[in-house]
């Protein structure tokens, strides 16, 4: 495909994911919620869609319960998946986890340690780091998790560094109950990220999506693929839905991120055209292109005015 804007083609393709909180059996989440079926969606609507990410991370909560079968679920999903995109799949761990069991049905390795690891995906550096505390819900870290993160960053990677956690290091302005199961120490972690080449921070936790900034960071919180919080909820604490589940996908540039989400579920087309159009879009000089697109009085144009009618 041509260049249609003044923006080259991103250098690397992230789907960022969270919160699948699998049970096993594929049992429904508190008897309502086939989050099975909500991932396996998600997996097919990233894989149809024109991301074609080389790496797929998930921000944890992958097993609610942390129970063996589940995790064996989610790899059933998602690697076959993965593998026909050819992407990288990064787990993380988060505080409905259990370490032991991730470890070893996720990495064939048999531990109870804080689940950090490093990847290289064609010179973007990925870090999974665990946020989680056995035992509870809450987030920290310790000292010896910052000694080696600040050990990991002291050399820059090729097109820099994404840092992946479960508990994003931010406000929940919008939900406040969600602030006693945040990250504790957060300064702590911010001086180990200052002057670093960390250019963005992935999270999940909270069921639904923000952005913010850390330490001068960009955060990005992905919704969940299990259900979401309402945030618009009268007279509730928290208000869990099945409803507006989502994919992030993370386009790197050499200057900036992009972060873009796909919703989960069927939808209905108001407008459009077809990709076999899309000859034609390249056939066209970039003045004719503008012309015909730009334009208020094109044909195109003209004819999505009449499709809404005359006031």
């Amino acid at each position: 495909m041509i260049q249609l804007g003044q923006y080259p083609a991103a250098s690397h393709v992230i789907a960022h994911i969270s919160d699948t909180h699998l049970l096993s059996g594929g049992r429904p989440l508190y008897g309502q919620v086939n989050t099975i079926e909500h991932l396996g969606l998600a997996m097919a609507q990233l894989e149809r869609s024109s991301a074609k990410p080389q790496a797929i991370v998930f921000t944890g909560d992958l097993a609610d319960l942390g129970e063996p079968d589940a995790y064996e679920r989610l790899r059933e999903i998602v690697e076959p998946a993965a593998a026909r995109m050819n992407a990288q799949v990064i787990w993380v761990m988060g505080n409905h986890d259990e370490r032991f069991e991730y470890s070893r049905l996720l990495f064939d390795e048999e531990s109870d340690a804080p689940q950090d690891r490093v990847y290289d995906i064609d010179g973007l550096r990925i870090i999974s780091f665990d946020t989680t505390v056995p035992g509870y819900h809450h987030g920290e870290v310790t000292d010896d998790q910052l000694d080696w993160l600040a050990d990991v960053l002291a050399s820059p990677a090729k097109h820099g560094t994404i840092l992946a956690i479960h508990h994003p290091p931010i406000p929940t302005p919008m939900l406040e109950a969600m602030g006693m199961l945040e990250l504790h120490d957060q300064p702590r972690l911010a001086e180990v990220l200052k002057g670093t080449d960390v250019r963005a921070i992935l999270a999940g936790h909270l069921h639904y999506s923000t952005h913010s900034t850390f330490a001068g960071i960009p955060v990005s919180v992905a919704s969940a693929t299990c259900y979401t919080l309402d945030l618009s909820a009268e007279d509730r604490l928290l208000s869990g839905v099945d409803f507006g589940q989502s994919v992030n996908v993370v386009h790197v540039y050499e200057e900036q991120l992009v972060h873009s989400i796909i919703p989960v579920g069927d939808t209905t087309e108001v407008s459009g055209f077809p990709a076999s159009a899309l000859p034609q879009l390249e056939a066209m000089t970039p003045e004719e292109r503008l012309e015909a697109f730009s334009s208020k009085t094109s044909t195109f144009n003209m004819a999505e005015e009449e499709s809404s009618g005359s006031a």
